[in-house]
């Protein structure tokens, strides 16, 4: 199971967008050139998101997108269900066929791991993801070297 480029991109946009609308309806141009994710490609995605009730889209000059929830009622899942990203390492995608028409041998594992990471994905919230964007910092390397030359250590800019 993977999750693919359609869900990554998705989650990745809506923490620009959830980060930016503060001032107003975000653009998907100004996604597109932030995340490096294509122009055409957002629109697919955002067309999804927008029939699903995560964002809400405004026309006309200074339009764009907006949440259509706050932020902590956003999960993960909800973002990657919107898109139709399927969550699901079984073979058979639940119908129980997996091995000559009938359950393997391991369908349960697979099943009981899509449980517990539908569940993971519902407890993240887009406010958290955004609040982590927030806490990142940035590393510098220092040379604190005296005379005897130490190595350079890190530290916190």
């Amino acid at each position: 199971m993977r999750l693919t480029t359609k869900g990554r991109f998705a989650v990745t946009a809506m923490i620009d967008v959830a980060m930016h609308c503060s001032q107003g309806p975000v653009t998907l141009a100004g996604v597109s050139d932030r995340q490096k994710i294509s122009l055409s490609y957002l629109e697919q995605l955002f067309g999804k998101l927008r029939r699903h009730g995560i964002v809400e889209s405004v026309r006309g000059p200074g339009g764009g997108y907006n949440l259509a929830r706050p932020a902590s009622q956003l999960s993960v899942a909800d973002i990657i269900q919107a898109v139709d990203e399927p969550i699901d390492a079984t073979q058979c995608g639940g119908k129980e066929n997996c091995q000559d028409d009938k359950r393997c041998m391991t369908h349960e594992l697979w099943a009981n791991l899509n449980a517990h990471i539908f569940s993971f994905l519902r407890s993240v919230t887009l406010e958290q993801l955004v609040r982590q964007q927030d806490k990142q910092e940035v590393t510098v390397l220092q040379d604190h070297r005296s005379a005897s030359g130490r190595k350079p250590e890190p530290a916190v800019a």
